[in-house]
């Protein structure tokens, strides 16, 4: 059975680009395009990995993050923060939420084969 990945972005582009990358690979993917909608669907579809933006509408990464984390059933589930704020003080603070990794996101998507990367080395493939 596939390993299920919840991707959370507002952006369709970018969130296409991340699904099609993902899906490629042989994951069942599920998408949320906002905060609301990513902490629902990460409670009904209980994922394998979870990929958050930051900035989302409703509410953002980070909180949804902290929220996952706190509870029992997503303590051990990987969390990535996949975000144009590429700051240091961003990154902290991610960490200080429970993510698991910050990766960086340009205009140019080539973090996508890092991300693949870091997908494959968390669930163990």
């Amino acid at each position: 059975m596939a390993k299920k990945i919840l991707v959370a972005e507002d952006s369709p582009t970018v969130l296409a680009m991340v699904k099609a990358a993902i899906s490629q690979e042989g994951y069942e993917v599920h998408t949320a395009v906002d905060g609301i909608e990513a902490l629902n669907k990460a409670r009904s579809v209980v994922p394998d990995l979870i990929i958050l933006d930051l900035m989302l509408p409703k509410m953002d990464g980070y909180n949804i993050c902290r929220m996952l984390k706190f509870d029992a059933k997503f303590k051990d589930t990987p969390i990535f923060m996949f975000t144009a704020r590429s700051g240091e003080a961003d990154k902290a603070m991610g960490e200080q939420m429970g993510a698991n990794e910050y990766i960086p996101k340009s205009a140019s998507m080539e973090e996508l084969d890092y991300l693949i990367g870091k997908i494959k080395e968390y669930l163990g493939e």
